[in-house]
């Protein structure tokens, strides 16, 4: 048995000694005094395809990566093996449309997540087997049934009447966003089964607990990614395809692509020096000690992060208030890896879902041929919180013993067993996304995407169509690096 709490990532080989990329406090780093038109900072999907952009109109650009790889919240991993498995974002689905664009642009591959039998669906107590495809009935009471059915109509409801690019302005959005999304559950669901489904729902697409956000984020989210349907579905949703090879080939395929030496990984901004009209202007300083001149800057980490740099002149209040109110969730990625997918043989698909936990959400995580087997499962929210705490054994014992209560005693041995603690990286401090707790949007949302004199914001957070998605990502780099070209 082997336990690999950080593996290392394919994708990335270590530096051979001596090599800047080993040591960037190095004081012949050679990003040092770079002058360029357009500064990114961050090198995941957004502040990628911001650049690729910006680069393609002969215009120069930098991009500064604080990690030693590329990709943000997307990352490559292996298991002992050497089978690639995704630590991070990994699937695309209908209605992503710019995730298939550049799946064929860049000369990807995809396949479909493992879906064939039946899902586990461990409620209220009781263990039942659903069928995976979509519409399919779960065992549960009539009026447990009817209870989701009219809460998830009326949820439906109040998502599509909040406007993708201004949710501050929905109907009643004062009200909507004073209100937490589990005080709405509360009220507009009957039964226990009934609430704990639109429970399941928030930590399985945030992160996060129903009182951690507000009802108008929930229904802005929502609406953002289709409806509550698509995003936790397989079969014609969020979840129904994989990237051979894992998704943070999109990274580095969006790397290859850029000019030679306009991407610097190791490369931690500390703070940015800021001037408007008449001569617009920014200089990153890097923990080395190297600074970075341009005309303009693209900050494409999420609000959280974002507000962590030194800002000289200080942000305006609003936009720096903006980022003390925009948490990113909690999780932890967990791999149990098998030699064989055994469940496929007694007609599983490997995705399991449960009021109980600690795991509450399961997958077949498999490669493309099935071998090894792998299944994956999320400890979010409080379940992430709290289980960080403990040690390593105890959270893969937690985790392993999931698996059996949902798959059998053939789960009780993986061969191996991964994880990955989003919470715990130094450049992420979370994940899926940032969630907008109660009275951010009507009171900063306006913050958001506008620029603070030659500084524009990208990345997941700050997208109007499939946000905190990989998808909102490369749409919100895309749409940052047009302001910046029109500024120009």
């Amino acid at each position: 048995m082997h336990t690999n709490p950080n593996p290392p990532s394919p994708s990335t080989p270590p530096a051979p000694p001596g090599d800047p990329a080993d040591a960037p406090d190095a004081p012949d780093d050679p990003t040092d005094g770079t002058t360029v038109d357009v500064l990114v900072i961050g090198a995941g999907l957004a502040g990628l395809a911001a650049a690729r952009r910006i680069a393609a109109t002969g215009a120069s650009v930098a991009v500064l990566e604080a990690r030693d790889r590329v990709g943000g919240r997307t990352e490559g991993g292996a298991t002992a093996d050497g089978t690639p498995i995704e630590l991070g974002g990994q699937w695309i689905g209908p209605t992503q449309h710019r995730m298939y664009e550049l799946v064929a642009e860049l000369g990807l591959e995809t396949f479909p997540t493992y879906n064939e039998g039946h899902h586990v669906v461990d409620l209220a107590g009781r263990r039942s087997l659903l069928a995976s495809h979509r519409g399919a009935t779960p065992k549960l009471s009539p009026f447990a049934l009817a209870d989701i059915a009219q809460g998830l109509l009326r949820f439906q409801r109040i998502a599509k009447s909040v406007p993708l690019d201004e949710p501050w302005s929905a109907p009643n959005a004062r009200r909507l966003d004073a209100e937490t999304f589990d005080t709405w559950v509360r009220r507009n669901l009957r039964t226990t089964v009934g609430r704990e489904y639109f429970r399941l729902a928030t930590e399985a697409v945030f992160s996060a607990h129903t009182r951690d956000l507000s009802l108008l984020h929930a229904a802005f989210y929502v609406h953002s990614g289709t409806d509550l349907d698509t995003l936790i579905s397989v079969d014609r949703g969020a979840q129904q395809d994989r990237i051979v090879g894992g998704s943070i080939r999109f990274a580095e395929a969006l790397a290859d692509r850029l000019p030679h030496g306009s991407l610097h990984l190791g490369a931690v901004v500390r703070g940015l020096h800021w001037n408007d009209a008449p001569h617009p202007g920014v200089t990153a300083d890097c923990r080395s000690g190297a600074t970075v001149h341009a005309t303009r800057a693209i900050v494409t980490l999420p609000p959280t992060l974002a507000g962590r740099i030194d800002y000289q002149p200080a942000l305006p209040s609003w936009r720096d208030q903006l980022c003390q109110r925009v948490p990113a969730g909690s999780v932890i990625k967990c791999y149990c890896i098998y030699p064989e997918p055994f469940w496929r043989a007694d007609g599983l698909t490997g995705q399991a879902v449960s009021d109980t936990g600690p795991v509450k959400v399961t997958f077949d995580n498999s490669p493309p041929d099935g071998s090894p087997g792998i299944l994956m499962g999320f400890l979010e929210a409080d379940e992430g919180r709290e289980l960080a705490r403990v040690s390593l054994a105890e959270r893969r014992r937690a985790v392993v013993d999931c698996m059996v209560r949902y798959f059998g005693p053939r789960a009780a041995d993986p061969i191996e067993y991964v994880e990955r603690d989003w919470m715990a990286e130094e450049f992420s401090r979370g994940c899926y996304g940032g969630h907008f707790t109660p009275g951010v949007w009507t009171s900063y949302g306006h913050a958001l995407r506008t620029p603070i004199g030659p500084i524009h914001w990208a990345g997941a957070e700050t997208a109007d169509v499939w946000n905190g998605y990989m998808e909102g990502a490369v749409r919100s780099g895309e749409r940052a690096a047009a302001e910046v070209l029109a500024a120009l």
